[in-house]
């Protein structure tokens, strides 16, 4: 079963959500992303085997500030810690 996260990210710029693709296409364990310079979201799909924990700290990598993280639990959004 697939987990699926969403972050609100500070992203100004082509450059800042390129670094966040980068740092994602890198990370073992993700299906499948989008990014979203507009709306400055992060969604994320990944495999069992990747955690919330590991995701936000990926994105946190890149330098750019998560300001709000999300988890799909049966159907809705839950929030999380950030």
């Amino acid at each position: 079963m697939a987990h699926k996260y969403q972050f609100s990210v500070v992203m100004s710029c082509g450059g800042c959500s390129g670094a966040v693709d980068r740092s994602l296409k890198k990370l073992e364990g993700v299906e499948k992303y989008d990014i979203s310079l507009e709306t400055q979201t992060v969604k994320v799909e990944t495999n069992d085997s990747l955690k919330y924990e590991d995701v936000l700290a990926q994105i946190t990598k890149t330098g750019k500030k998560v300001t709000e993280g999300k988890e799909e639990v049966d159907g809705g959004l839950q929030e999380r810690k950030v």
